[in-house]
């Protein structure tokens, strides 16, 4: 999975570039949710015409259930817009009711195994998990498919579920998506970063970033040390 996500855009901010134009290139939405409340309002070719006034060249798409992701890949390749790629991660959600027991069951390791027999996907997730709720076996199981298929996990977790992750598997690569949220302490973050090479900051809703149309000190600080180790999503 290529790394150079927004890297221009970050470098300048972390830099403090004086007069620095506003960034007006490509956009990488690297938390994008396609799922059926969505769909019902937005078909593809609405999705495609927002993308495409918007300036995204690229989405990381998952879907609750994955019917949605199906539909934007089947888009992609039958070429209803050429300059679009899409990244598609399986979702664990089959219905809402799956959120809290999906990491204790079963089918949902099936569902993920099946899914991705489909040959595109490129990740699992976004899931939720926090604590010691990521510590079962139905999750490590999924964690080891991961890795054995080349794929990363998008988790929407605290930092001791993203430890537990790489308990399961020290070769897995994760997404942090939303970093934690904003009750993560930037310190935290680059602790975690440090600790594992193959774990990325996803910013959307860290609220902390920037204050007063400024980005923080921290956050210019974590900027400047992980170039390399963030990307940024809408979570639309």
């Amino acid at each position: 999975m290529k790394r150079a996500f927004f890297v221009t855009v970050l470098l300048a901010a972390a830099l403090g570039t004086a007069r620095a134009e506003p960034y007006g290139g490509p956009l990488f939405d690297a938390h994008m949710h396609y799922n059926e409340d969505a769909a019902a309002r937005y078909s593809v070719g609405a999705l495609h015409e927002l993308f495409s006034k918007n300036g995204v060249r690229a989405v990381l798409a998952n879907s609750r259930p994955n019917d949605g992701t199906r539909a934007l890949v089947e888009a992609a390749q039958r070429g209803v817009r050429k300059d679009l790629k899409v990244v598609p991660f399986i979702r664990v959600y089959r219905n809402r009711d799956d959120y809290g027991t999906w990491m204790r069951n079963p089918d949902i390791l099936r569902m993920i195994v099946e899914e991705e027999k489909r040959g595109y996907y490129r990740g699992v997730g976004e899931f939720h998990v926090h604590g010691k709720d990521a510590d079962t076996p139905v999750l490590k199981q999924i964690v080891d498919f991961a890795v054995e298929k080349n794929l990363v996990l998008h988790a929407h977790s605290d930092d001791e579920a993203i430890e537990i992750l790489f308990r399961h598997n020290p070769k897995a690569r994760v997404i942090w998506a939303h970093t934690g949220f904003s009750s993560t302490p930037p310190a935290r973050v680059d602790e975690m970063l440090r600790r594992y090479p193959a774990l990325w900051g996803e910013l959307s809703y860290r609220s902390d970033v920037e204050s007063a149309g400024k980005l923080s000190a921290e956050w210019k600080a974590l900027f400047t040390q992980h170039p390399m180790r963030f990307v940024v999503g809408s979570k639309w």
